[in-house]
């Protein structure tokens, strides 16, 4: 595939690199692992190959060859050789068609995942890109108009096939139109805050600042600050922990955090939900929801329930048009 033009920091991810922290080495990896997943079901692969993260658009690259294709997460407008194609949903490209993608609806964060995976190097037992060290993905790097990116695509036909998205939004009777609902469970410092700014913490909206990327999402929002200056040496901490700088403004860590620091933790958010901080926008607000580590643990069989689904349903497909 040409990349022919593109718009932010494009780049090709995994599920991340997780057997690296005692090196100092983050995870990278898919901002919404779910959507990752999702693609790289609906064009059988295994669900760690890697796929193009697109936070920005337009965004537009040229199919060198025949090749199946599926584009999840935020909803978007494009379409493959002039003809549209709908948000999650798995097509056929040939040789020498162009996809453009135009504009994003909702969400933030589109993945492009290929049949075969996008085929660049396994570094430190992943694909993904790792900006601060400069490896990974392609020449660890964004992506530029003008890359060719290698593919271990099959070029046998493929019906189309859309699938139901995952909810980015909770469903909550007081949330707001473009307010994200977060669930978290209280971290290590949590009690380091008196109870006025805990509850402050709780009720609070806190908007998505542009100082945000996929090293972390600052937020903005009423100062939080503990009772006395809290003084830790640096310590391991991993995506999803939000830690309070001195100026009291939570700082969401991401999938490209830092593997340490010395912030206090007032909460970190549950895996089921860290893909839903993923597709948030900038400008968009966050509100955080207490939740018990049980029902962090449902949240997350929720999530892989909706999976087995999406699995069982690509399989009956392939196996009703292996009948034709």
């Amino acid at each position: 595939m040409e990349i022919l033009s593109v718009t932010g920091p494009a780049s090709i991810q995994d599920l991340g690199r997780f057997d690296q922290y005692r090196f100092g080495v983050g995870t990278s990896g898919a901002m919404d692992d779910v959507a990752l997943r999702a693609g790289n079901i609906l064009v059988g692969n295994d669900e760690n190959a890697a796929a193009i993260e697109i936070p920005m658009m337009p965004f537009k690259l040229r199919f060198g060859r025949d090749m199946a294709f599926a584009l999840t997460g935020a909803g978007v407008e494009a379409e493959i050789a002039g003809r549209p194609i709908p948000p999650w949903w798995r097509s056929h490209a040939r040789a020498g068609d162009v996809l453009t993608i135009k504009a994003m609806s909702r969400g933030a964060r589109l993945y492009l995942a290929v049949r075969g995976g996008i085929d660049v190097p396994m570094i430190l037992g992943s694909r993904s890109t790792q900006f601060r060290g400069e490896f990974g993905g392609w020449h660890g790097r964004p992506l530029q108009a003008g890359d060719t990116l290698p593919c271990a695509s099959s070029t046998a036909a493929i019906d189309e096939l859309g699938i139901e998205p995952a909810d980015i939004t909770l469903a909550r009777p007081d949330a707001a139109a473009d307010q994200t609902i977060v669930r978290v469970v209280i971290a290590g410092e949590y009690d380091a805050f008196d109870a006025a700014t805990q509850a402050l913490f709780w009720s609070s909206r806190w908007k998505i600042t542009p100082q945000s990327n996929r090293y972390g999402y600052r937020l903005q929002g009423p100062d939080v600050k503990p009772k006395a200056p809290v003084e830790k040496r640096s310590h391991g901490i991993v995506p999803g922990v939000i830690q309070i700088p001195p100026n009291g403004q939570p700082i969401i860590q991401m999938r490209d955090a830092q593997t340490s620091g010395g912030y206090p933790k007032i909460a970190t958010v549950i895996r089921a939900d860290l893909w839903r901080v993923g597709q948030a926008r900038l400008g968009s607000e966050l509100r955080f929801e207490q939740t018990a580590y049980t029902d962090a643990l449902a949240a997350e069989a929720e999530m892989s329930t909706y999976l087995d689904r999406l699995r069982t349903n690509v399989r009956l497909v392939e196996e009703l048009r292996a009948c034709r």
